[in-house]
């Protein structure tokens, strides 16, 4: 049961490109963000798509394959933990963030996809 405390796996899409920091210690942080979509229908049938947000961080080896290999849009996998963290802006507000730091990270976008995609670029 251990495992299983503050784990989160979530599967969808990337909004956005990672973007990228490196520290003096030539540690890489990758940031970026991932959308899952819960499919419903109403009491009418109609169906309805849910789209949640999720603050993604990935330190280390995790953080230089985003670099390399993720792009917005692109289906992942992740398995990580929730944490929360504060900062004050500017103005003195104080902000609550929540992310998931990755442990793990799957890409799921098929082989015949990822092709299309190298080829629409090389144009």
């Amino acid at each position: 049961m251990k495992a299983l405390i503050n784990s989160v796996r979530l599967m969808g899409r990337l909004g956005m490109d990672p973007e990228m920091k490196l520290f003096d210690n030539n540690r890489k942080l990758a940031r970026t963000s991932l959308a899952t979509n819960e499919v419903r229908r109403t009491g009418s049938g109609e169906k309805v798509t849910d789209a949640q947000w999720h603050n993604l961080v990935l330190w280390g080896n995790n953080a230089e394959i985003a670099e390399k290999y993720l792009k917005k849009g692109k289906e992942i996998a992740v398995e990580g933990r929730l944490t929360t963290r504060s900062f004050t802006d500017r103005e003195g507000r104080k902000h609550f963030v929540t992310e998931i730091v990755v442990n793990e990270l799957l890409m799921i976008t098929k082989k015949e996809q990822e092709e299309k995609e190298l080829a629409a670029e090389a144009v």
